[in-house]
């Protein structure tokens, strides 16, 4: 097997994030589920909540996007896949992912749908609620894949969000299968309990076929994913499925099981959470990053940890501080 020429390339979902502050009421007047994801399933339903905003922010987003954007800041090589409309939107994207080192090949899809927007409302709190419209992102066709790219990555990373539409399920099935045949590490992010209650079956049915070598996810997806309500046996379940289970747990910290170790590490300290967007995302940043270079999992563990109280400080799924210094002076 030859030397991998990327730490980590991604699959996901290629979302612009337009962010704005929002009150529990107005949560709750628009039926939204406070904290989780709901899809937007029309332009026309977008557009229409897209009116209802305060004052937003731009920023290129989507969950492994935004994953190896962390770990571009770490310093690791990484290639990102997804699609985009031939767009003001898709342009935006492109050029963020690419400013940041990331390889970005995918050629833009002409015609509609325009490219993926998420409405995310934070609430004073900083808890993040989305409104997806997937737009271009959900026909990613497998002919897009870079199957090259896949194989010289040590770690193939894919989103859960991305597994709902049937053309980018089948892209990331083969993308699998490369990665597989290339003798590389498959990663996988449950993404949302939605998710779950919607797939929930065919990610039971990667893990008993071996085909997930690191599986994230936070407390709530866990035990979905489990189907059961205690978070210890939860983990009881899952773990011995999959070689590196990794469980976010809030304010509660996160745990690791490698090979059957557990590993537990408190949450970073943060002065005020302004907004949870990306929180998880660079937690995975971080963590990948570690155990590309070799560091332990109780060390790839407060990496993670560090990245994501980076995130949850300010607005944005995007680093706004060298994460590579912040690195060196809090673990060396």
């Amino acid at each position: 097997m030859t030397e991998p020429t990327y730490d980590v390339v991604a699959i996901g979902n290629a979302i612009v994030d337009i962010l704005a502050q929002a009150e529990d009421s107005f949560l709750e007047a628009e039926g939204m589920n406070k904290g989780s994801m709901q899809l937007v399933f029309s332009p026309a339903e977008a557009d229409a909540l897209y009116a209802k905003m305060g004052p937003g922010r731009e920023v290129s987003g989507g969950s492994a996007a935004n994953t190896v954007a962390g770990i571009a800041a770490l310093g690791g090589k990484c290639g990102f896949i997804g699609q985009v409309a031939d767009d003001q939107l898709g342009k935006v994207f492109a050029h963020d992912v690419q400013a940041v080192g990331i390889r970005f090949d995918t050629a833009a899809r002409p015609g509609d749908p325009t490219t993926a927007r998420c409405l995310i409302f934070v609430t004073p709190d900083g808890q993040r609620t989305m409104n997806t419209f997937l737009g271009a992102s959900q026909f990613l066709p497998e002919a897009a894949l870079d199957r090259q790219m896949i194989a010289d990555a040590a770690i193939l990373y894919l989103e859960g969000y991305l597994w709902d539409p049937e053309e980018p399920r089948q892209a990331m099935r083969a993308a699998i299968e490369v990665a597989r045949g290339a003798g590389r590490k498959v990663a996988f992010t449950l993404s949302d309990v939605f998710c779950i209650s919607r797939h929930g079956d065919d990610f039971r049915t990667l893990l008993a076929d071996g085909m997930i070598d690191i599986l994230f996810a936070n407390e709530n997806e866990l035990l979905a994913l489990a189907q059961v309500e205690d978070f210890e046996a939860a983990v009881a379940k899952i773990a011995p499925q999959v070689p590196t289970l990794v469980v976010t747990r809030s304010e509660h910290g996160a745990i690791a099981v490698v090979d059957g170790e557990r590993v537990a590490v408190p949450a970073e300290p943060v002065a005020a959470v302004v907004d949870t967007t990306g929180a998880g995302d660079l937690f995975a940043a971080g963590f990948l990053h570690g155990q590309a270079q070799g560091r332990s999992t109780a060390d790839s563990l407060r990496m993670g940890a560090i990245c994501a109280a980076e995130i949850i400080s300010h607005y944005g799924a995007r680093p706004n501080v060298d994460l590579k210094k912040l690195i060196a002076d809090k673990l060396g």
